[in-house]
């Protein structure tokens, strides 16, 4: 059994904004953050990690090098923000008036509707991410793993795993720095064990 524990990055500028859409825009913690990211490894002194993965993004990289308590962290592609085309850097108040038909569509099919019209699907996000989880199946067989990632795709991977229908992915509340622990067996069965836990 694989013990994922699963972060979301601390705060960024744009989270405190108005919660600006945040894809690839490569923005650093803010000193909240930094605290955020502090907490999380408090949270996490007592567990030891068999290996850190993170998105390459500074966000998450920082917030993984502070959780971890020091570790060596691996960054992996797979584990970017969605690509969030005509959305990035804009509050959903701005964003939905310019074309509501691309949010309707996102809303009702997001696995085949790209973001923002030009980023990605969420079924896309999914493959990748997935893909990722797979490879790490295939290098441990068991022990504790620490990954930091994104809101976006924390919540599409989870809710795919989950047999939510996707398009519900936003039901799925992640915080800042907040730790979700999930079990995968050998077979790649998903246990949600913690969500969203600020212990």
């Amino acid at each position: 059994m694989l013990n994922i524990y699963l972060l979301r990055h601390g705060q960024t500028a744009w989270n405190a904004d108005g919660n600006r859409y945040c894809g690839r825009t490569d923005l650093p913690l803010t000193e909240t953050g930094l605290t955020q990211a502090h907490a999380a490894a408090a949270q996490l002194k007592n567990i030891t990690f068999d290996a850190v993965y993170s998105s390459p993004l500074e966000r998450a990289y920082r917030t993984a090098q502070i959780a971890c308590g020091g570790q060596a962290v691996k960054k992996d592609e797979r584990l970017i923000e969605a690509d969030f085309g005509r959305w990035e850097g804009k509050p959903k108040e701005i964003f939905i008036p310019e074309n509501e038909q691309i949010w309707q569509n996102w809303c009702e099919d997001p696995e085949q509707t790209k973001a923002g019209e030009t980023g990605e699907s969420a079924g896309e996000v999914i493959k990748r991410v997935n893909d990722f989880y797979l490879s790490l199946q295939a290098q441990h067989t068991g022990g504790n793993i620490l990954v930091v990632a994104h809101n976006g795709v924390n919540r599409l991977y989870l809710a795919y795993k989950l047999g939510m229908p996707v398009k519900n992915y936003r039901k799925l509340v992640i915080d800042n720095s907040s730790v979700t622990l999930f079990q995968l067996d050998a077979a790649g069965e998903l246990s949600l064990v913690h969500l969203n836990s600020k212990l």
